[in-house]
């Protein structure tokens, strides 16, 4: 188990301020640098590549917040969780993505059953999870990456126009016969939630956790422009088509993070409610190529394989984030690095060092 310092365990030093540590969602390298996301965070951590302790794998640390707040003008409050659940880098930018989903209330033990009966039955939106933004990468004095509001060479943080109640997304999704009924839906209610990015030029893919149709899963492929500051919605072809939908066979697994790697996308997929089960990575062969070469606005894939499953516990240890690793880090087999969400004991080395997993893959 990686508490017992395996070969494939990745260490992340985080410190007691740190506004990522337990509950990673979203991942990105560049370089010796590693970007991480939380679900209960409004904002992004950074860590440094540093020497390995005995025979783990990889160790981050040095770790460097980065507030949304001092980067975008959120459309929610600072201190709101944005709810941050896809990463992506790409031409200089990191891309980060919210739930976009509702939250349900949760009983409580302490609780009587009339105070838990309204707990259950309250919904809510905190207005940072409807966050689709890029964020500039700019080297400081010391060569280190950092997220800043406006580089040097004039590229500024952009967000998708919207505010705290929706945004050109949502609005585009509302009468969409297949999501539109769910947007009313929490997230872990098999309603909408967006739990995947991953970018290819101008197009951006979503994956979604849920809804879950009749055990389809769903990405949605969109294009977006800078415009007045702020992100706009392309039409994807001559006809207006602002969004195109994506349905693929996961087994009745919801999506839990997406990652180009070549011309391949893989899927990671688990439970689209709150379940404990299976977490598997999925590939989809030549998915640029057939995105690219696509007209359709609707369209099934139901050839995907199945590359790996991965541990999970009862109620602990879920694979949430998953990217791609330089060779140079891996003495060149190609890899990816696995992060947890809800670590077990076996996961953590003290309060603020958590372990994440090395994969090989080909």
């Amino acid at each position: 188990m990686p508490n017992t310092r395996s070969a494939n365990a990745a260490r992340l030093e985080f410190t007691p301020g740190s506004l990522v540590q337990s509950n990673l969602s979203g991942a990105a390298v560049t370089g010796d640098w590693l970007w991480v996301a939380g679900d209960e965070a409004c904002g992004i951590d950074r860590l440094r590549r540093l020497d390995p302790v005995g025979q783990e794998s990889l160790r981050f640390g040095e770790v460097r917040d980065f507030p949304l707040a001092d980067l975008l003008d959120l459309p929610g409050l600072a201190d709101e969780e944005a709810d941050l659940e896809g990463m992506a880098v790409s031409d200089g930018y990191l891309w980060v993505v919210g739930s976009h989903g509702l939250k349900r209330r949760n009983a409580k033990p302490e609780r009587d059953h009339a105070d838990n009966a309204k707990r259950l039955a309250k919904t809510s939106l905190d207005g940072n999870r409807r966050l689709l933004a890029c964020l500039p990468i700019e080297a400081d004095a010391s060569g280190a990456p950092c997220l800043v509001r406006q580089a040097r060479d004039g590229r500024h943080a952009l967000r998708l126009k919207g505010d705290a109640q929706d945004n050109l997304l949502t609005r585009a999704l509302a009468d969409d016969p297949h999501f539109g009924p769910y947007m009313a839906i929490p997230g872990k209610d098999n309603g909408f939630d967006i739990e995947g990015l991953a970018i290819d030029g101008r197009r951006l893919l979503l994956g979604l956790r849920g809804p879950v149709l009749r055990g389809w899963s769903a990405l949605l492929e969109m294009e977006v422009e800078a415009r007045n500051q702020q992100l706009r919605l392309v039409p994807l072809d001559d006809k207006g088509t602002l969004i195109r939908k994506h349905f693929v066979q996961l087994d009745g697994l919801g999506v839990r993070d997406l990652h180009f790697y070549g011309d391949d996308l893989y899927i990671l997929a688990g439970p689209t409610m709150v379940l404990n089960g299976e977490i598997r990575l999925f590939k989809w062969p030549q998915a640029k190529a057939l995105l690219a070469d696509n007209r359709e606005p609707v369209r099934f894939e139901a050839a995907l394989t199945e590359s790996v499953a991965l541990p999970h516990g009862q109620g602990t240890n879920r694979a949430e984030a998953i990217c791609d690793l330089p060779l140079s880090m891996t003495g060149g087999t190609p890899s990816w690095l696995v992060l947890y969400d809800a670590p077990d004991c076996d996961r953590k080395d003290g309060e603020h060092t958590v372990f994440g997993d090395v994969l090989s893959h080909d």
